[in-house]
């Protein structure tokens, strides 16, 4: 009994070992397959079709925005002194504040190749809407107010650093709006004035997929 035990481990044992053996034999053809298939994969990735010199596929980049804001919370452009109300209360000359906001950016890099790819354009607008006064004055209205923006040229450098020239003009007001609005007029440079800088931005981390 215990020889017939001791031959049936001994075949088991025997065709375990013939079979790690097949195993190893057949998969080692295809792991030249992959090894001589592998130089022929890098050059069908060398050979990639390159960037289009002028707008490539990514030669824009941008993002537009709807805000409101609600009411005893209205968007203040520094136009208007906030006292604006006692100076003939509802019916005040000076009632630029905002109830309503469209505001983008948009990128654009029209060269794919060269080292004038790492060139970029960027416009960042801010539309104001309303007719409000405030503790005195709260509507709906869609009166245009002006455009907020600022525009400049950015250069790519290493390590995810960009130099950026931006130019912010005056605010360009709209309609009866383009004009002092009495004695609560606080003049026409509107937010933040009219300015231009140079500067230097680090970009960091990943933006999360699905979300752009």
């Amino acid at each position: 009994m215990k020889r017939l035990v001791l031959f049936v481990l001994l075949i088991v044992y025997s065709a375990f070992a013939l079979a790690q053996t097949s195993d190893t034999s057949s998969t080692s053809p295809t792991s030249a397959t992959v090894t001589q298939s592998s130089p022929s994969a890098q050059s069908s990735s060398s050979s990639a079709p390159q960037e289009r010199l002028f707008f490539p596929k990514d030669w824009y980049w941008g993002w537009a925005e709807f805000d409101l804001a609600p009411p005893h919370n209205e968007i203040d452009p520094n136009l208007c002194a906030a006292n604006a109300g006692n100076y003939g209360g509802v019916n005040a000359q000076c009632n630029a504040f905002a109830r309503w906001q469209l505001s983008g950016s948009i990128q654009i890099r029209p060269t794919g190749r060269t080292i004038a790819r790492r060139l970029n354009f960027f416009f960042d607008p801010n539309f104001l809407f309303g007719k409000n006064v405030p503790q005195t004055l709260y509507t709906w209205s869609w009166d245009g107010i002006g455009m907020e923006y600022k525009w400049g040229v950015g250069i790519d450098l290493p390590k995810r650093f960009e130099f950026r020239f931006t130019q912010h003009p005056n605010i360009q007001r709209f309609g009866s709006r383009d004009q002092p609005l009495g004695p609560a007029w606080l003049g026409p440079n509107g937010p933040w004035g009219q300015y231009n800088t140079i500067g230097i931005r680090k970009y960091f981390g990943t933006r999360r997929e699905g979300t752009y």
